[in-house]
């Protein structure tokens, strides 16, 4: 049963079962508490708006239709990509109206009130218009049972991406304190660099002779000038090619610098609140289906920050992540029978070994190419190799490739859409570097199609998880095919089980009986860097 609902500021709102008659009610949150017994699908106009007040006032629903990502991605399989994907866009399609684009539309700002307002402001029958014509349009599709699966597992990872920023990954501030003063020295009156970080932007002035900024390209871009050297960038890998004294200090203080940026002191006064990094995640934010956040850079956490991520007393963290799911995933699409027996072992590579002359490293060289479009080094003979075989493998990676240098579009297993080309492409194509521009483009969509469908592996995978974690086990941090799970100690053998369970059955869901493995490694430690 699909049941829309839409709130309002004073913590009323208004629900409507679809095919039944719109209630309006003074408590939503004990209206949705109540109906969630039924496990009712809730249709969410965006669930980032919606959603975190429920969380905030004790109540989780296990399951929703989001509309704003399931239009994304609607679109897109039709050849309309970019188009304003909110439910009020989708509305006005509907009606002929102008139609009002998605600027605003991104994860609500915190608010003195329980629910942020609809930005859309539909009423829940005009919600349950847009669901009718988006469940239409998805039965109209080729293959309407995998969208419908994407859909499913994209708005559950969107309760899954509210409920991990309203959890929040354990963040001990103290810990967090004691290792920036270590690295950087005392925490700075603002304004003001670290003492450790002005020292080396020190040694970088007197190695030039004269005073540089080391925040500043183009004063360093000049600086090297002037003693002889010339440099395109100030990036690590080409500052590593040249020989000059501000080169090592250069490097440190790049490396502090950026932690100093990213997670350092003013960082954590912004993100961590009650002993808790809360970030905010977009799902889907990048074209692959991958996540991507809109504060708080989770997806970027320093490997030196992993030592403040500490589990409560008592309680453990358990952090799993899939062995070379790519090539997995690969295996199970081609159906290579080869490819598949491989990946039916805990090493893929190991077991690949054989047929690249016993190199494991040989068989990761050829994987690796034939998914990414590498070429360099030992990479065309290698793959000369899994083209003889394992040639369906090969085969669908190509075709895939082919189709993206002819500017067509791929999709992953479950239907979502690689973008179109661009007009700057097509201008590129016309011309005399035609031919790279379309080997770029090739180079791309050969991934897309591994690299989407495994998000949408790992999207079922957490779908699944997070109803079988025992309360009161959270589901804390995700990271493209890494899950960690904070939970009582007691219960660090039953989480472990449910994540091998979840990756069980989210390959079932994808890719039926497949002889393809999907080993979730999970380990439990008390703190994250010890995971590692």
């Amino acid at each position: 049963m699909y049941v829309a609902l839409t709130s309002d500021p004073s913590g009323g709102g208004s629900l409507l079962p679809v095919g039944g008659e719109l209630r309006r009610v003074d408590d939503l949150v004990r209206a949705v508490r109540e109906m969630e017994e039924d496990r009712p699908r809730w249709v969410f106009a965006d669930a980032r708006h919606l959603y975190p007040g429920l969380l905030a006032a004790g109540v989780r629903v296990s399951r929703c239709h989001d509309l704003a990502l399931t239009e994304g991605l609607l679109l897109a399989h039709e050849g309309r990509y970019g188009e304003a994907r909110s439910a009020e866009a989708a509305h006005a399609r509907l009606h002929g109206l102008p139609v009002p684009d998605d600027e605003g539309a991104g994860p609500a700002a915190r608010q003195d009130t329980l629910f942020e307002p609809e930005r859309a402001e539909l009423g829940a029958d005009a919600l349950a218009e847009v669901l009718r014509d988006q469940l239409a349009r998805i039965e109209a599709l080729p293959d309407p049972g995998r969208f419908r699966l994407l859909v499913a597992a994209e708005s559950a990872g969107a309760l899954v991406a509210a409920e991990m920023g309203h959890d929040g990954m354990p963040w001990r501030r103290d810990i967090h304190d004691e290792l920036l003063t270590e690295l950087l020295g005392p925490r700075p009156v603002h304004g003001m660099r670290p003492a450790k970080l002005q020292a080396l932007a020190d040694q970088v002035t007197a190695a030039f002779g004269h005073p540089v900024n080391p925040d500043s390209v183009q004063q360093l871009v000049k600086a090297f000038k002037g003693a002889g050297v010339a440099l395109k960038t100030t990036r690590s890998g080409e500052l590593k090619q040249i020989e000059h004294p501000a080169v090592g200090p250069l490097l440190a203080y790049k490396e502090l610098a950026r932690l100093y940026s990213f997670h350092g002191w003013a960082w954590a006064d912004q993100w961590v609140r009650e002993g808790r990094f809360r970030a905010e995640y977009v799902v889907g934010g990048v074209v692959s289906g991958r996540w991507a956040t809109s504060g708080g850079g989770a997806l970027q956490i320093h490997k030196m920050m992993r030592r403040v991520v500490v589990a409560d007393e008592g309680w453990a963290l358990i952090v799993a992540d899939a062995a070379q799911l790519e090539p997995r995933v690969l295996a199970a699409m081609a159906g290579d029978r080869g490819l598949a027996r491989a990946a039916g072992e805990i090493d893929l590579y190991s077991a690949l070994a054989k047929a690249f002359g016993g190199e494991r490293d040989h068989a990761k060289i050829a994987m690796l190419s034939a998914m990414y479009g590498g070429t360099s080094g030992d990479a065309p003979k290698l793959l000369a190799v899994m083209r003889e075989r394992f040639p369906l493998a090969y085969r669908f990676v190509e075709d895939a490739a082919k189709a993206g240098e002819e500017g067509k579009l791929v999709r992953s297993w479950l239907g979502r859409t690689s973008p179109p080309p661009s007009q700057r492409w097509k201008d590129l194509v016309a011309g005399p570097d035609g031919a790279r521009a379309a080997r770029d483009r090739g180079r791309f969509t050969r991934n897309f199609v591994v690299q989407a469908t495994a998000a949408e592996w790992a999207l079922a995978l957490l779908a699944v998880l997070r109803g079988l974690l025992p309360e009161p086990a959270r589901l804390v941090f995700f990271q493209h095919d890494e899950v960690m799970v904070h939970c009582p100690l007691e219960q660090a053998e039953q989480v472990t089980a449910a994540i091998a369970t979840a990756a069980a059955e989210a390959s079932r869901l994808l890719f039926g009986a497949t002889p393809v493995r999907f080993p979730m490694e999970a380990v439990t430690v008390s703190c994250y860097a010890d995971a590692k």
